[in-house]
């Protein structure tokens, strides 16, 4: 199988690393340099930024057989939607298109249990950019034939990107929200969603990509430094905390997106049921030391 990757981020090289996969996926990412490093790897990449792209990039579509979108919306609309629908819907060869999305489309529910019948309350333009996304990659599908799976993701952690990490650097709060929660999903199942999608004989559809235990962030926190035997930062009540507009929107929402839909249709099993699981593999690692961030940059 051929793989097309249109855009080569955090959860898509993971994919393409973990599973040995450089010699069967051609990539884009927004930066020459990175294409040449990435191309260096064994990774075929080609240049894309949203607007600007390389001549070839066209004609790899036609030759692939499935499609991994992981490029966000612009205020102006999806880029990959408006540069390549044409391609992918005439690709002859192409029988899937998995879209990386974000359980950010539900909106604030109190905390309450959401599921993929939920209707969406996208507030924000980042959420509502990513449904009107959704709806667009859903209708090529419809309308060609083509598969089309919608993963919608909770937060993302992994390697190099955890509470381990931020605890190392010195970056990490401990916000406190009262009945604040969400899901998180280590990017290894994330992997295995992606993997799954590619094989499935389902006719596409919508997934919630989450952990099993929906909880505030600072539990998480507080879960790391016990690992890493250090103090916990102090807590920070919420309406004091010093964040971006960006984060405090993110922290304006509270929901808790069920995976059983994940698990039984598309047959995922996760590697890391909860953050518990997650944070323990990524310390045995040897995550989260300053001396060994500084050998593994």
């Amino acid at each position: 199988m051929k793989v097309l990757i249109l855009g080569l981020g955090y959860s898509c090289l993971y994919f393409v690393r973990s599973r040995g996969l450089a010699a069967k996926v051609v990539g884009t990412t927004t930066h020459r340099e990175n294409a040449a490093l990435l191309s260096s790897e064994g990774i075929r990449t080609a240049f894309f930024d949203g607007v600007a792209f390389d001549a070839w990039l066209p004609g790899v579509i036609a030759d692939c057989d499935a499609a991994i979108v992981s490029v966000p919306p612009e205020t102006s609309g999806d880029p990959v939607f408006a540069a390549f629908a044409p391609a992918l819907r005439a690709a002859p060869r192409l029988t899937r298109i998995v879209y990386l999305s974000t359980i950010g489309v539900y909106g604030d529910h109190g905390g309450a249990w959401i599921d993929e019948d939920t209707p969406p309350r996208a507030v924000s333009s980042r959420s509502r950019g990513r449904l009107a996304a959704e709806s667009a990659w859903r209708r090529l599908g419809e309308e060609s034939g083509k598969a089309v799976h919608i993963l919608r993701l909770a937060g993302i952690y992994g390697p190099r990107r955890n509470a381990l990490v931020a605890l190392a650097e010195g970056t990490a709060r401990r916000i406190v929200k009262p009945g604040q929660a969400f899901n998180r999903i280590h990017v290894e199942d994330i992997a295995r969603t992606i993997s799954a999608c590619l094989v499935s004989e389902l006719p596409g559809g919508i997934w919630n990509v989450a952990d099993d235990e929906p909880t505030p962030g600072a539990d998480v926190v507080e879960y790391a430094a016990r690992l890493l035997k250090v103090p916990p930062p102090p807590e920070i009540a919420f309406e004091a905390a010093d964040l971006s507009a960006m984060a405090r929107s993110f922290y304006g929402e509270s929901r808790r997106a069920s995976n059983r839909r994940l698990k039984q249709s598309l047959g995922v099993r996760l590697a890391f049921p909860s953050y518990r699981e997650g944070l323990r593999s990524l310390h045995a690692a040897g995550e989260g030391p300053a001396p060994t961030l500084g050998a593994n940059p």
